[in-house]
């Protein structure tokens, strides 16, 4: 049996630069349609946040004006089928990488709140690298990759090709302007060979066992690309 951790925010909100607070969490679309896809190829599919803290889903993702009404009730109906594995995730700090065959951190604003800085997260991401574990993000997931540090304070993920939500799309979508900081310019300055695609297009690079989507829309791309590599 392939296994499949997928590592989700436990932040419901956004600390601002001025120190006001954006209420968010996880984009819905990014793990179901992951989660989903997953399940769906006949891997097992386990759940962690830190502290184990259920997450909270962005109420921007589930709101029929912004994403549409199908993709909204879709969004509603496969998380209510499932609340019981999204309301009890395993604590990050238990988790024992040596059990899985790929991580993968959807998005959402809540990984730049705390993944990009969780201890755990980056032991984690430390340990399926070394082993050439298939490690996937999508959107601001790969806020994540930030809490990598090996021995020596380095950045495991320098010189290698990524992507994620683009400085672009975060001033499309009306979030950069008194952000703390921007993940796309972060990821750059700390060493990312950083790509992109048009502006919400899907877009997915891979680079070894690091596999990465731009946007919302590059989840499902981004879970086939997955797959691929584990079959």
């Amino acid at each position: 049996m392939t296994n499949i951790l997928i590592v989700l925010s436990a932040a419901d909100k956004w600390t601002r630069a001025d120190g006001s607070v954006y209420e968010t969490g996880v984009w819905a679309e990014e793990f179901v349609v992951v989660d989903e896809a997953l399940i769906k190829a006949g891997f097992q599919v386990d759940l962690a946040s830190p502290g184990g803290i259920a997450p909270t889903m962005d109420a921007r993702s589930l709101d029929p004006k912004i994403v549409g009404e199908e993709v909204a009730e879709r969004m509603r109906s496969y998380l209510t089928k499932n609340s019981e594995r999204v309301e009890e995730p395993l604590v990050l700090t238990d988790v024992e990488v040596s059990r899985y065959d790929a991580v993968v951190v959807p998005g959402g604003h809540g990984p730049v709140e705390d993944l990009y800085k969780d201890p755990d997260m980056g032991r984690v991401l430390i340990e399926a690298n070394r082993d050439q574990k298939i490690i996937a993000a999508v959107c601001h997931g790969p806020a994540a990759l930030l809490a990598a540090r090996d021995e020596n304070g380095q950045w495991p993920f320098a010189g290698r090709k990524m992507t994620s939500l683009t400085d672009e799309e975060e001033i499309e979508f009306g979030t950069a302007d008194n952000a703390p900081w921007l993940l796309a310019d972060t990821l750059r300055k700390s060493g990312a060979l950083f790509e992109q695609g048009p502006n919400w297009a899907v877009y997915v690079v891979e680079d070894g066992n690091l596999l990465t989507g731009q946007n919302p829309a590059s989840s499902a791309a981004l879970a086939d690309a997955v797959i691929a590599a584990l079959r």
